[in-house]
């Protein structure tokens, strides 16, 4: 987790003083930050989305093919037609979080790449679309204030490329989303924070983009809206992800001896002064 704050002046200003405030973070990959008393650095780590055995069943249903998008790497058992398991791992880029002192809480993890459904002639053939088309979902972007997933949607069929959308609000997590960087160089200065978000419910436009882009049709579009009923909707993601952390050495404080020293000698320079001015 490399930090690098949108405020960098005010965050350096707050923890120099020792403030009490919150400060908002956005941490980017490949950047290392002197935050207060801290580096921080060595973001690595990924992002998986993991497709739900109900979103398995419809796509296997139209005959959907699924291919990951790179930087992301897919997992893919079975084919099109009979799919066991579907995952797409994508790199962490970035996080949100809010610092206060030592403490980070996390509020937002951005990554790259995803996953592609294609429909082909033998979806049509099956009787769930009317014609060929295809939906991506990648760049996926996690808001942990409200439980959204955000990503960019590119599609066939008139969807074109659409970005920031709200496709999924999931409905439990387990795992970190805060951290002490003072207890992080204590067990050694290298973290490793595991989430997983679960139950995936996809949103009315992300739906829609999706039907509109693979051209299902009103049986396709009613499997696929029956997938947020099942036990764990559209599916989960599980993230790992790894930061470096260490102090910055402090300057010594001067022995109130040596301010006293330092008292005498400027006491004496403001004599001499007044001495060559009479």
């Amino acid at each position: 987790m490399q930090f690098k704050f949108k405020s960098l002046v005010i965050a350096s200003a707050f923890m120099a003083a020792g403030g009490a405030h919150a400060v908002t973070a956005t941490i980017n990959q490949g950047e290392s930050l002197a935050y207060g008393d801290y580096t921080i650095s060595g973001l690595s780590g990924s992002g998986t989305l993991t497709f739900s055995q109900d979103l398995l069943d419809t796509l296997n249903l139209g005959v959907v093919g699924v291919s990951g998008v790179l930087p992301a790497t897919a997992t893919i058992e079975g084919g099109a037609g009979g799919y066991t398991s579907a995952s797409a791992a994508a790199p962490v880029l970035s996080l949100t979080g809010n610092g206060t002192g030592p403490n980070i809480s996390i509020t937002g993890v951005g990554t790259a790449g995803g996953a592609t459904q294609t429909v082909t002639q033998d979806g049509v053939d099956a009787g769930v679309a009317n014609g060929t088309g295809f939906v991506t979902i990648k760049d996926l972007r996690v808001d942990l204030l409200n439980q959204d997933v955000y990503a960019t949607i590119v599609g066939d069929n008139g969807v074109g490329t659409q970005s920031d959308v709200k496709v999924w609000h999931y409905l439990n997590i387990v795992g970190d989303t805060t951290f002490n960087l003072d207890a992080i160089i204590a067990a050694g200065g290298t973290y490793t924070a595991h989430t997983t978000l679960s139950n995936l419910q996809i949103y009315d436009t992300a739906f829609q983009y999706l039907v509109q882009g693979t051209n299902l049709n009103d049986f396709g579009a009613g499997a696929l809206s029956g997938v947020n009923n099942g036990a764990i909707g559209y599916g989960s993601i599980t993230s790992a992800i790894t930061v470096t952390v260490s102090k910055t050495a402090t300057p010594a404080v001067p022995e109130p001896s040596t301010y006293a020293l330092m008292g005498v000698g400027l006491a004496a320079i403001g004599f001499m002064a007044r001495r060559k001015a009479r």
